[in-house]
């Protein structure tokens, strides 16, 4: 029985990361969706709202608006939306100091949430395309022409950007997984979930954001359920600072993970094969499989400690040991740290952490209805 146990759990922890990857490669030969993605984006620049939700930002925010302001997109088709949540800091009246430059500034008296902050937003859009971005990224020059270039293709509902981690480690690495999973997806058929600090939406098809779900996460279902494809754009791409402290990123991931939970949930639909096809597929191997892997690493644990006798499951129980310890000593800061491969053990068991404490707190009806920017 426990070994059994041992080679299910191995399975099911290698699929979502190495085994599903390859069956979107494998599928991707058979059934290739033509896009222009990497294409130029020429003269296609319809009009555009771009919203900044914001709370406390006083430390990017200035950065995030000058950024704004010297993107490569016509003055006129641009709309730029800083919509501040409450915020106690200077950021309200950084903000201010731009009004004469067509910035948009809404200041909400109280905290109210990201979802509240976003849909105000969204009301005093005049767009045709919005896009949302968050204050800690700094978007590259043509980024906006790259990513409004994809709805030239009438069957796009929702583009993702491509945000790149500067000195990540581990979240640098695990960032550019995802990418590459977004650029898999989108040949076959749609992403399952867009770049939460860039991406963008045809206004037509936005609907309002409820608190305690991933906006990105939505917006990407929300177009895949309407009859639009979800694509990702590899040359729209935007650069942000890795989390300062571990403690931050574990409740980031533990809080899009949690908010992932209650996302799906609500849109449980399109986990229906029969309907959605291959994209039901993405989600089931994407998100519903990776959070199952804790559980899974904890079955595979315990039954290899019952199959020691045998020199074979002798060795990978070693391995497992070799690996926490790497994680161990990559979080505690001794000399594996240094090593660039501690850091892949340490983010993997750091985000099934994260999930653990997220399931739980799903299961216990927990939900992040307040959102607080990662500290970067």
């Amino acid at each position: 029985m426990s070994r059994q146990v041992f080679w299910f759990s191995l399975v099911m922890i290698v699929y979502p990361y190495f085994g599903y990857p390859l069956v979107l490669y494998l599928f991707g030969k058979l059934k290739a969706v033509k896009t222009s993605q990497g294409m130029p984006a020429g003269d296609f620049t319809p009009a555009v709202t771009l919203l900044i939700p914001a709370h406390n930002e006083e430390g990017t925010i200035e950065s995030k608006i000058r950024n704004s302001l010297s993107l490569e997109y016509p003055r006129e088709k641009l709309q730029i939306v800083v919509v501040s949540d409450g915020s106690t800091d200077a950021t309200n009246a950084i903000v201010r100091k731009y009004r004469d430059d067509g910035v948009t500034f809404i200041g909400l008296e109280r905290r109210r949430g990201k979802a509240q902050a976003l849909n105000t937003g969204l009301a005093a859009a005049t767009g045709d395309i919005v896009v949302f971005t968050d204050a800690s990224i700094l978007l590259e020059p043509d980024s906006m022409r790259c990513i409004v270039k994809r709805f030239r293709e009438e069957e796009i509902g929702c583009v993702s950007g491509s945000d790149r981690i500067l000195d990540g480690g581990g979240e640098g690495m695990y960032g550019r997984y995802e990418l590459f999973l977004r650029n898999l997806e989108s040949e076959i058929h749609s992403i399952v979930g867009a770049s939460g600090s860039f991406y963008a939406q045809r206004r037509r098809i936005c609907t309002p954001f409820l608190e305690g779900m991933a906006p990105d996460f939505l917006s990407a279902l929300t177009t895949v359920e309407k009859g639009y494809r979800a694509v990702t754009e590899s040359t729209a791409t935007g650069h942000m600072a890795s989390a300062k402290e571990a403690r931050d990123e574990f409740r980031r991931k533990e809080r899009t993970i949690l908010r992932g939970m209650t996302t799906l949930y609500h849109k449980r639909n399109l986990l229906n094969p029969s309907r959605y096809g291959i994209f039901s597929i993405s989600l089931w191997s994407h998100k519903v499989s990776r959070w199952l892997v804790p559980f899974f690493m904890i079955l595979l644990f315990a039954s290899n400690a019952f199959l020691l006798e045998e020199r074979f499951y002798g060795a990978t129980f070693i391995a497992q040991c070799i690996f926490y310890l790497a994680a161990c000593g990559s979080f505690l800061g001794t000399g594996m740290s240094r090593s660039p491969l501690s850091k892949i053990p340490y983010y993997f068991c750091l985000s099934n952490v994260a999930i653990l404490f997220a399931t739980m707190k799903y299961a216990t009806g927990i939900r992040q209805e307040i959102w607080s920017p990662t500290k970067r």
